[in-house]
């Protein structure tokens, strides 16, 4: 008897050791600022449609009582984080002054902190603070989870060319799949 017990407590213990362990699903929402939307200094292509699916996300995430992280660049006018997406005051809200939202912030404590080991990463703009975020947290170890119709850009032009947005989005998704998964929003959904 004394046995058995010594056993039972000894994989309650195990058990318990484990699910702490465990680690958990944090979305991040990089940069959906008002700057970025119609009328703001530097309009995206269809961001509300971005926002839109984000804010998707975020309802799921809340309804599921995970861990939310808003992430904004210090830059105005237009510097608030869009009303599709604004924040709880019980969720974290990270300020930056660089394209990546790990450099200069505490974002990487905080999330090794709370236990995490994957992000949901969506925002804008696709080819800079998104995949800055990408790439750093593939780096740091964390699974990525990029869902890409929940993410904005804008035509750039190089050496007198117009690269149109869309271009410019499809582009920076095929050079992050080696860093991330790359879901649409109903994808994400249908797997999580």
């Amino acid at each position: 008897m004394k046995k058995s017990v010594t056993i039972l407590l000894f994989l309650l213990s195990f058990c318990i050791v484990s699910s702490s362990q465990v680690g958990k699903n944090v979305l991040l929402l990089i940069d959906i600022q008002n700057f970025y939307f119609p009328g703001g200094k530097a309009a995206l292509a269809e961001p509300e449609k971005a926002a839109a699916n984000a804010a998707l996300l975020l309802e799921h995430f809340r309804s599921k009582k995970q861990e939310v992280i808003h992430v904004r660049h210090n830059s105005e006018p237009g510097g608030l984080i869009n009303k599709m997406v604004k924040p709880l005051p019980s969720e974290k809200v990270f300020s930056k002054n660089e394209v990546n939202c790990f450099k200069g912030t505490d974002l990487h404590e905080y999330i090794k902190g709370i236990n995490a080991d994957t992000l949901v990463i969506c925002g804008m703009q696709t080819h800079m603070c998104v995949e800055a975020a990408v790439r750093a947290g593939s780096d740091f170890g964390y699974k990525i989870i990029l869902v890409h119709d929940a993410c904005a850009t804008r035509d750039l032009i190089f050496n007198g060319k117009t690269i149109k947005a869309e271009d410019v989005h499809l582009s920076t998704l095929s050079t992050l799949k080696g860093y991330s998964t790359i879901l649409s929003t109903e994808d994400y959904f249908n797997r999580h």
